[in-house]
C-alpha cells in the first residue's frame, strides 16, 4: 500500500522548525527543540501544532501554532482554551499564534486577544495573528521559507506566474518537498487558469485529498450551499421545521444558521 501524503500543518512546520519559529516571532536567536503531542483529551485538531522552543533570554516556552483556512468568530475563545490547556499540562509559558490562510469573505476586524468580564472578574488572553495574504511573496521566496512555499499564490503579490514558477523551482530542489507541489498547485488554481497550473506543476488529487485545507474548502462549499438554501426558504416563509426537513438537517442546526446570518431568531425572520 502506498504511503499517504502528509501535507498538514505539522508536516509543513517540520520541514524547517527553526526557520518557522524565527519567522513567526521575528527572532533569529530562537531554536525549536521538539514537537509536542498535546493529547488534550477532548481537544484534537490537525491544525494545532505545539513546539517547545528555547530562547536565550527567557528559557524554554511553548509556541502554539493554529493554522486556519479562514478566520472564524470562535477563534479568540479557542485560542484561549488551547493556551490554558497547554500551560496547565506542560507547566511552561505559552506563546499562541493564529495563522489565517485565506481572507474572510466579510473582511471582519480580526482581534488579537480574547476578553471577557463576568461578575467583575476579567479574563484575557493575547495571541499573535498572522494573515498570510498580508505576507509578501517576494520575501518568502528570497528567504526560502520552505513551509510557506505552497502558499505563495495567495500571499501578497503572489498572484504572478513568474513568482509561482519560482516557488515550484524551489520545491523541486529537494526530493522531500515533492508531495507539497500539489498543494502549491491547488492554491495556484485560485489565481491562475487551471490549464496553466497543470502545465507548470503537478496536479495530484490523491495527494490533495490528504490536505486538511482542501477538505475544509470542500466541506465549506457544501455548507455555504446549505446556508444559502436555508435563508432563501426562510424568506419564503417556510417554518424552521420545514426547512430542516428539506435540507436534511436538525432543527437546532437550521436555527443556528438563521441566527448566525441574520442576527435574530427564526420567529423574527418570518415576521412581516
Amino acid at each position: 500500500m502506498a504511503k499517504s501524503a502528509d501535507i498538514g500543518s505539522k508536516r509543513l512546520i517540520s520541514l524547517n522548525p527553526d526557520a518557522w519559529v524565527q519567522w513567526v516571532m521575528g527572532d533569529q536567536t530562537l531554536q525549536a527543540q521538539e514537537f509536542i503531542d498535546p493529547q488534550f483529551q477532548w481537544v484534537s485538531r490537525d491544525s494545532d501544532v505545539l513546539l517547545r522552543v528555547t530562547c536565550p533570554q527567557d528559557g524554554d516556552f511553548l509556541l502554539l501554532n493554529e493554522l486556519q483556512l479562514r478566520y472564524t468568530a470562535q477563534m479568540p475563545r479557542r485560542m484561549t482554551a488551547y493556551a490554558a490547556l497547554a500551560r496547565e499540562k506542560f507547566n511552561l509559558p505559552v506563546y499562541p499564534v493564529l495563522i489565517n490562510i485565506l481572507p474572510p469573505a466579510s473582511k471582519p476586524q480580526i482581534p488579537t486577544s480574547y476578553q471577557a468580564v463576568f461578575k467583575g472578574l476579567q479574563t484575557r488572553q493575547d495571541y499573535q495573528v498572522i494573515n498570510l495574504w498580508e505576507v509578501e511573496a517576494n520575501l518568502v521566496l528570497a528567504q526560502s521559507l520552505t513551509s510557506l512555499l505552497p502558499f505563495v499564490p495567495i500571499l501578497a503579490g503572489g498572484n504572478d506566474e513568474t513568482l509561482i514558477r519560482e516557488a515550484v523551482h524551489q520545491l523541486r530542489q529537494e526530493e522531500r518537498l515533492d508531495e507539497l507541489e500539489p498543494l502549491l498547485a491547488f492554491f495556484a488554481s485560485f489565481v491562475l487558469e487551471l490549464p496553466l497550473v497543470q502545465q507548470i506543476m503537478r496536479w495530484d488529487m490523491t495527494v490533495l485529498r490528504e490536505s486538511p485545507w482542501y477538505n475544509e474548502i470542500l466541506s465549506r462549499g457544501q455548507r455555504e450551499k446549505e446556508i444559502s438554501v436555508v435563508l432563501r426558504l426562510l424568506q419564503r416563509n417556510f417554518s424552521v421545521e420545514e426547512i430542516a426537513e428539506i435540507v436534511d438537517d436538525s432543527v437546532e442546526a437550521v436555527t443556528k444558521i438563521i441566527q448566525d446570518h441574520q442576527g435574530r431568531s427564526p420567529q423574527e425572520g418570518t415576521q412581516d
